[in-house]
Formats: C-alpha cells, structure tokens, sequence
C-alpha cells in the first residue's frame, strides 16, 4: 500500500465516526436554545448557554470534517453530497456567529433571528443527510395514504411496491423478473444511485457489470469465484458478510436463485426456459410460480363490499403490503415481503379486512401459532404463504374449515408427518409445498394416499441453499 492510499484510507476511517459525533452537537444546540428561549435571562444562564454554545461550535466544525472526509469514499451521490456538505458548513458558520454575538451581547432580536436561522439550516442538513443514509423518502415512507393525498405527495414506494407475479414461468426473463426484484428488495438501499458502498451499484445491468472498488462482482458460469455470490455465502460475523449486521439477510431461495443465475451465465436477457433446471433450483422456481391462485375459483363469483380505506392504510403502516387483485373486484391480497418482523399482534388488523382477503402471504415472518384462528377466520382464503415461519403441526388443525383454500406453502417450517393429518381435512386444497420440513418421504406417501387429487411438492432433499465447501468461501487476500 503506497502512502497516498494508506492516507487515502485513514482519511475514510475517521469519516465514519461522522454520523455518530454529529448528534452530540445538534443536542447541544437545543439544549442552549431551550435555556435561551424558556428560561429566565439572568448573567449566569447568559454564560451556560454561550459555553454550551462554543462547545457545539468545536464539535459542529468537527463534525463538519469527518463529514468532509467521510465523503472522500466516494460511496454517495456527488450532487445531494455537494447539498448536504454545504449546508453543514453553513450550519457551523451560524453556529460559530451566533456564539459571538451572543457572547458580546448584542441585540437581544438578533440573537433570536440567529438561533431561529440556525435551527433551519440545521433540519435541513439534517434531512439531506437522512437522505444520503436512507434514501430520498426516508422521512415520507411510512406515511399514511390518507395523508400523503391531502399534502399532495406520490403514492409511496413501499405501497406501489409489487410483488412479481409470474403467471407464464418459463417464459419470465430471469434477471428482470427473478433476480432484479431480490436485489431491489436486499441490496439496493446501500448501492444506488444516491449510495454506493464500497463504490458498486445494483441498480441496472451496466453497473452490475462494471462492479465496484474492488473490480467485477461477477465471473459468469463461476458463482464461488463471484464476489456477489461469496460474500452472500460468508459466516454472518464475517465483517465482509452481505447484507452487514442488521440488515435483512437474503433467504436460502434467494441466495440459491442468485447462484444459479451465475452458474448458467448471469446472461441479462434469458428466460426461465434457455437455462437448465435440476432439482435443487426446481423447488425455488416452483415457489415463485405458486403466487397465482386459480381463476376458476368459486370465489371469484361472489361480490363482496370495498375495504374501508382507513383499514388499509392502518394495516400498510406496519410494512404489509395490502393490494387489490383486481380492478373490477374488491378481493385483497395481503403480503409481509416488506415486513420480517411483523407479529401476531399488528396482524391483529388484518381482522378488519378478513372478508376480503383472497391472498396471505406472511412467510419469513414471526408469525405463530397463535394467529392461526385469526387466519380460519378468513372465509375466501384462496392462497396461504407460510415458509419459514413457526407454524407447527397442530397449528394445521385450525385450517380444516377454509372452503375455498387451493394452496398451502409451508416451506421451511417445524411441520412434520403429524401435521399432514390436519391438511388431509382441507378438502379445497390442490397444492401444498412441503420442502425443508421434517415430512418424511413415508409420510407425504402416506398423504398421498389419502388425498390422490392433492398436488404435493416435497423438494430437494440435499443441503441449502448449495452443496459446498465452506472453505472455498473465504475471501481473497
């Protein structure tokens, strides 16, 4: 390492400590405008607050210089960068003025005009910063729909956000249609057009391509010698693990669907059909074709009232995504893609809605045991997404009065030959997904047995997400 970049690499380290040093003063400032505006004035609270005051300036400025140097990684957009970079500076000049004049004692109307100025410059710095960390509808997110009409905001993202739905699978492009939405949904936040850790961007095929500081991310037809692949594949303690310490990791399907792509080409253009299938992607393709739900459902000949719009939006402000599955039909499809940590308890409102969902899809989500009576409440229920979740063998016996239940996906979850009992009740059911479960091969013969109509897919049985050396994982030096 040359010393241009060892100082190169110094300057970056103390710029990380930017977003933890610069709460310490935007504290400080309150506190001193706390004492300034709703306090008594007398000599001695007029000297606390210009100490405070020049204490804020010190840390402001230094603040102001990790910032400087935290923007050398060149990890952000350099616009909104530029923005907030100026701002900030700004922010410390009026910092540092407002101490002067307030230390001299100067026109009581002035100081108030300053610290009011201040605190402007400030929340504004403040927002872009927010922006640079969390993307530009950090603060706008979570805002109600109901509410974001009156201000006359766009529909926000996560609820415009659609899960794909693949009707015709063979035929989907496998990177527009399978890998894009996983990169979106996992790797997109730090490395876009705003953001770029560690200078790489996933956000379209030229920069997928084009890789990051350390070069390409991708070696086509070699997924373990692919930088993308090996890092989603490190220990989760590993300080090169993707994505870092709390951040939503990616799931064994996905990570298997990312490996699979590479193996065959990571071409942008195929679909489903140019590329082999073996049987270790065959489960993780079929989960992605299973969203559909049947058309000739007798459901979709009845007529049920609207959802109350209150309800919806109530229901989207804990992360889930709550859509109409058609134009002409008021039937709602409820999803958690969004959301891995919803409970039990925020599902609770789903209750409100039950006689319009059609759809439930909470997989990778907490949910237990104990909503499962909520879920036998939901008298159109056409398709159950439950992977990965806690659900247990006699949780199944809650489901045996849903009429119109077609598929169950109960992939990943403690189920085993007791359950399937429970769903040989279902007589609506036609398809049930019961890969990386303890089912055993003599209890889905057994189920078979009893239910010869129903469509059960058991899966590969090997190793997931992929059969390899874990020491072949281990970055290069």
């Amino acid at each position: 390492m040359t010393i241009a970049e060892a100082g190169q690499s110094w300057l970056i380290f103390w710029g990380h400590f930017h977003p933890m040093l610069v709460h310490l003063p935007i504290g400080m400032f309150f506190i001193a405008g706390i004492l300034h505006f709703f306090s008594k004035q007398s000599a001695d609270i007029q000297s606390v607050i210009v100490r405070i005051l020049i204490w804020t300036s010190a840390f402001a400025c230094n603040s102001a210089a990790m910032g400087w140097a935290l923007g050398q990684s060149g990890e952000y957009d350099p616009n909104a960068l530029q923005i907030h970079q100026w701002l900030g500076i700004s922010t410390c000049v009026l910092s540092v003025g407002l101490t002067y004049v307030l230390r001299a004692g100067m026109n009581h109307r002035l100081t108030n005009s300053l610290f009011v100025l201040s605190l402007l410059c400030l929340t504004i710095t403040g927002h872009y910063g927010g922006n640079l960390t969390h993307g530009s509808d950090y603060l706008s997110a979570s805002l109600p729909g109901s509410a974001r009409k009156i201000l006359g905001m766009k529909e926000a993202e996560a609820e415009r956000k659609e899960v794909t739905k693949i009707a015709n699978l063979p035929e989907a492009i496998v990177y527009t249609q399978l890998v894009k939405p996983v990169l979106t949904q996992k790797c997109i936040s730090c490395h876009n057009d705003q953001k770029q850790k560690g200078k790489l961007r996933l956000d379209s095929p030229d920069f997928i391509l084009k890789g990051g500081e350390d070069g390409p991310i991708l070696t086509a037809g070699k997924p373990l010698a692919s930088e993308l692949i090996k890092r989603l594949l490190l220990d989760p303690n590993d300080e090169h693990h993707m994505p870092p310490k709390g951040k939503t990791p990616l799931s064994e399907h996905e990570i298997a669907l990312l490996h699979w792509w590479v193996q065959h080409g990571a071409d942008f253009t195929k679909k489903v059909s140019q590329l082999p299938v073996d049987e270790k992607i065959k489960p993780v393709l079929a989960s992605l074709a299973n969203g559909e739900v049947s058309r000739e459902s007798p459901v979709f000949e009845k007529t049920v009232d609207a959802a109350d719009e209150a309800d919806l939006a109530r229901i989207r402000t804990h992360g889930l995504l709550a859509n109409p599955i058609s134009k002409d039909q008021n039937f709602i499809e409820i999803n958690a893609i969004n959301a891995p940590r919803v409970t039990s308890k925020e599902l609770a409102d789903l209750s409100k809605i039950q006689d319009q969902i059609v759809r439930l899809k909470l997989g990778n989500t907490a949910v237990g045991g104990d909503f499962m009576k909520d879920i036998a409440a939901m008298p159109l229920l056409i398709l159950l997404d439950l992977n990965h979740t806690k659900i247990a063998d006699q949780d199944l016996e809650s489901l045996k009065n849903l009429a119109y239940l077609e598929s169950l996906n109960l992939v990943g979850t403690p189920i085993s030959d007791r359950g399937l009992a429970h769903l040989a009740k279902i007589k609506s059911l036609k398809r049930v997904y019961l890969w990386q479960t303890r089912v055993s091969e003599k209890g889905v013969a057994q189920l078979k047995k009893m239910r010869p109509d129903l469509a059960i897919q058991s899966g590969f049985k090997g190793q997931w997400p992929l059969e390899i050396d874990s020491a072949k994982l281990k970055l290069a030096e």
